[in-house]
Protein backbone atom coordinates (compact mmCIF):
# COMPACT_ATOMS: atom_id res chain seq x y z
CA UNK A 1 0.00 0.00 0.00
CA UNK A 2 1.33 3.56 -0.70
CA UNK A 3 1.96 5.62 2.49
CA UNK A 4 -0.24 8.79 2.04
CA UNK A 5 1.49 11.77 1.29
CA UNK A 6 0.90 14.70 4.10
CA UNK A 7 1.08 18.55 4.80
CA UNK A 8 0.84 20.31 8.28
CA UNK A 9 -1.75 23.48 8.21
CA UNK A 10 -0.43 25.49 11.47
CA UNK A 11 -2.24 27.70 13.19
CA UNK A 12 -0.78 31.16 13.43
CA UNK A 13 0.87 33.26 16.48
CA UNK A 14 -0.49 35.79 18.39
CA UNK A 15 1.06 39.25 16.64
CA UNK A 16 -0.36 41.93 18.80
CA UNK A 17 1.09 40.97 22.00
CA UNK A 18 4.22 42.12 24.32
CA UNK A 19 6.42 39.66 22.53
CA UNK A 20 5.48 41.30 19.22
CA UNK A 21 5.55 44.52 20.80
CA UNK A 22 9.48 43.97 21.57
CA UNK A 23 9.97 43.09 17.87
CA UNK A 24 8.69 45.85 16.25
CA UNK A 25 9.39 48.56 18.66
CA UNK A 26 12.74 48.19 18.31
CA UNK A 27 13.25 47.73 21.86
CA UNK A 28 14.10 44.11 21.45
CA UNK A 29 17.69 43.08 22.71
CA UNK A 30 18.54 39.95 21.24
CA UNK A 31 19.26 38.24 18.05
CA UNK A 32 16.33 37.93 16.09
CA UNK A 33 15.36 41.90 17.01
CA UNK A 34 18.48 42.90 15.91
CA UNK A 35 18.17 41.03 12.57
CA UNK A 36 14.46 42.30 11.89
CA UNK A 37 15.70 45.90 12.94
CA UNK A 38 18.50 46.01 10.86
CA UNK A 39 16.11 44.58 7.39
CA UNK A 40 16.89 41.34 7.68
CA UNK A 41 13.81 39.00 6.89
CA UNK A 42 13.68 35.91 9.35
CA UNK A 43 11.42 32.46 8.50
CA UNK A 44 7.85 32.96 9.45
CA UNK A 45 8.68 29.72 11.63
CA UNK A 46 11.46 31.19 13.40
CA UNK A 47 9.50 34.85 14.33
CA UNK A 48 6.22 32.77 15.04
CA UNK A 49 8.41 30.78 17.49
CA UNK A 50 9.46 33.52 19.15
CA UNK A 51 5.66 35.04 19.48
CA UNK A 52 4.28 31.99 20.09
CA UNK A 53 6.54 30.01 22.65
CA UNK A 54 6.53 26.25 23.35
CA UNK A 55 3.22 25.91 21.43
CA UNK A 56 4.38 27.19 18.34
CA UNK A 57 7.43 25.73 18.69
CA UNK A 58 5.83 21.74 19.31
CA UNK A 59 3.80 22.76 16.15
CA UNK A 60 6.77 23.44 13.76
CA UNK A 61 8.91 20.84 15.30
CA UNK A 62 6.28 17.80 14.82
CA UNK A 63 5.80 19.02 10.92
CA UNK A 64 8.84 18.95 9.95
CA UNK A 65 9.42 15.50 11.71
CA UNK A 66 6.02 13.67 10.17
CA UNK A 67 5.22 15.36 6.93
CA UNK A 68 5.26 13.79 4.04
CA UNK A 69 4.45 16.14 1.42
CA UNK A 70 3.95 15.91 -2.56
CA UNK A 71 7.02 17.24 -4.49
CA UNK A 72 7.08 20.88 -4.82
CA UNK A 73 4.75 21.41 -1.77
CA UNK A 74 6.03 22.67 1.24
CA UNK A 75 5.33 19.88 4.59
CA UNK A 76 4.70 22.71 6.75
CA UNK A 77 2.25 25.93 5.65
CA UNK A 78 1.14 28.38 8.19
CA UNK A 79 -1.87 30.75 8.52
CA UNK A 80 -1.80 34.08 8.75
CA UNK A 81 -3.81 36.79 9.47
CA UNK A 82 -3.97 38.67 5.95
CA UNK A 83 -1.24 36.40 3.69
CA UNK A 84 -3.51 33.11 3.58
CA UNK A 85 -0.93 30.50 4.06
CA UNK A 86 2.42 30.67 3.69
CA UNK A 87 5.41 28.31 4.47
CA UNK A 88 6.96 28.19 7.28
CA UNK A 89 10.28 28.79 5.98
CA UNK A 90 8.68 32.27 3.90
CA UNK A 91 11.10 34.99 4.86
CA UNK A 92 8.70 37.86 6.71
CA UNK A 93 10.21 41.56 7.75
CA UNK A 94 9.07 43.97 10.10
CA UNK A 95 6.32 45.32 7.99
CA UNK A 96 5.16 41.91 7.28
CA UNK A 97 4.44 41.63 11.15
CA UNK A 98 2.77 44.94 11.50
CA UNK A 99 0.82 43.63 8.59
CA UNK A 100 -0.24 41.15 10.78
CA UNK A 101 -1.08 42.51 14.16
CA UNK A 102 -3.40 44.94 11.95
CA UNK A 103 -5.96 42.12 11.60
CA UNK A 104 -7.82 39.72 14.20
CA UNK A 105 -8.14 36.02 13.00
CA UNK A 106 -11.58 35.73 12.39
CA UNK A 107 -13.68 34.13 9.60
CA UNK A 108 -15.88 37.01 9.61
CA UNK A 109 -13.44 39.70 8.44
CA UNK A 110 -12.56 39.65 4.39
CA UNK A 111 -9.06 40.50 4.85
CA UNK A 112 -8.34 37.55 6.73
CA UNK A 113 -10.63 35.25 4.96
CA UNK A 114 -10.46 35.84 1.45
CA UNK A 115 -6.37 35.13 1.59
CA UNK A 116 -6.77 32.03 3.63
CA UNK A 117 -9.36 31.05 1.06
CA UNK A 118 -7.32 31.68 -1.83
CA UNK A 119 -4.72 29.89 -1.01
CA UNK A 120 -6.57 26.87 0.49
CA UNK A 121 -8.28 26.49 -2.66
CA UNK A 122 -4.85 26.15 -4.59
CA UNK A 123 -3.69 24.24 -2.28
CA UNK A 124 -6.34 21.21 -2.31
CA UNK A 125 -5.82 21.86 -6.50
CA UNK A 126 -1.98 21.27 -6.09
CA UNK A 127 -2.22 18.11 -4.17
CA UNK A 128 -3.63 15.17 -4.78
CA UNK A 129 -6.70 13.05 -3.21
CA UNK A 130 -3.38 11.07 -1.45
CA UNK A 131 -2.59 13.79 0.65
CA UNK A 132 -3.82 14.31 4.20
CA UNK A 133 -4.16 18.33 5.06
CA UNK A 134 -3.60 17.92 9.20
CA UNK A 135 -4.41 21.57 11.07
CA UNK A 136 -1.98 21.78 13.94
CA UNK A 137 -4.39 24.72 15.73
CA UNK A 138 -7.57 24.84 18.04
CA UNK A 139 -10.57 22.92 15.95
CA UNK A 140 -13.01 24.19 18.98
CA UNK A 141 -13.57 27.70 17.36
CA UNK A 142 -14.63 28.13 13.83
CA UNK A 143 -12.13 30.53 12.87
CA UNK A 144 -10.13 27.92 11.07
CA UNK A 145 -12.29 25.15 9.99
CA UNK A 146 -14.99 27.16 9.02
CA UNK A 147 -13.19 28.32 6.07
CA UNK A 148 -10.54 25.11 5.62
CA UNK A 149 -13.51 22.42 6.21
CA UNK A 150 -15.48 23.99 3.35
CA UNK A 151 -12.32 23.60 0.74
CA UNK A 152 -11.05 20.22 2.08
CA UNK A 153 -13.83 18.68 2.81
CA UNK A 154 -12.97 15.06 4.60
CA UNK A 155 -9.37 15.37 3.96
CA UNK A 156 -8.98 17.68 6.55
CA UNK A 157 -7.49 16.33 9.38
CA UNK A 158 -6.56 17.10 13.12
CA UNK A 159 -4.87 14.94 16.20
CA UNK A 160 -7.75 13.26 17.98
CA UNK A 161 -5.40 14.47 21.32
CA UNK A 162 -5.68 17.44 20.60
CA UNK A 163 -9.64 17.33 21.93
CA UNK A 164 -9.75 18.77 25.39
CA UNK A 165 -6.37 20.31 25.75
CA UNK A 166 -4.95 23.78 26.45
CA UNK A 167 -2.04 25.27 23.69
CA UNK A 168 1.06 24.47 26.10
CA UNK A 169 -0.28 21.30 27.03
CA UNK A 170 -1.18 20.63 22.83
CA UNK A 171 2.71 21.96 22.56
CA UNK A 172 4.36 19.63 25.21
CA UNK A 173 2.27 16.69 23.44
CA UNK A 174 3.96 17.68 20.01
CA UNK A 175 7.71 17.59 21.31
CA UNK A 176 7.17 14.43 23.46
CA UNK A 177 6.07 12.89 19.91
CA UNK A 178 9.08 14.41 17.95
CA UNK A 179 11.69 12.95 20.61
CA UNK A 180 9.68 9.90 20.91
CA UNK A 181 9.60 9.49 17.04
CA UNK A 182 6.10 8.75 17.56
CA UNK A 183 2.83 10.11 15.57
CA UNK A 184 -0.54 10.90 16.61
CA UNK A 185 -3.34 9.25 15.46
CA UNK A 186 -5.71 11.66 13.33
CA UNK A 187 -8.92 12.08 12.62
CA UNK A 188 -11.30 13.55 9.57
CA UNK A 189 -12.82 17.50 11.42
CA UNK A 190 -16.01 16.85 10.00
CA UNK A 191 -18.11 14.71 11.82
CA UNK A 192 -15.44 14.55 15.28
CA UNK A 193 -16.21 15.46 18.77
CA UNK A 194 -14.22 18.81 18.86
CA UNK A 195 -15.32 19.61 22.34
CA UNK A 196 -14.31 17.21 25.47
CA UNK A 197 -13.14 16.72 28.94
CA UNK A 198 -9.28 18.15 29.55
CA UNK A 199 -7.20 14.99 29.48
CA UNK A 200 -4.88 14.18 32.66
CA UNK A 201 -1.62 15.65 32.47
CA UNK A 202 1.54 14.43 30.74
CA UNK A 203 3.10 12.13 32.55
CA UNK A 204 6.39 13.49 33.71
CA UNK A 205 9.71 11.87 31.67
CA UNK A 206 12.11 9.83 33.65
Amino acid sequence: MTERERVFLLSPAHCGGERARLLLSGRGRFPLAFSLQAGEPASLGEVFTFLSGLYFRGKIAYARAFSRPPEGTPGAVVITPNRGLLAADEPVTLDDLRGFAEVAIDANDARYRRPLERDAHDLALRVGANTDLVLLGSVASPKYIEVLAAIFGERLLFPGQFVGRGDMSRGGLLLRCVEDRQELEYIPVAGAILHGRRPPKLPQKR
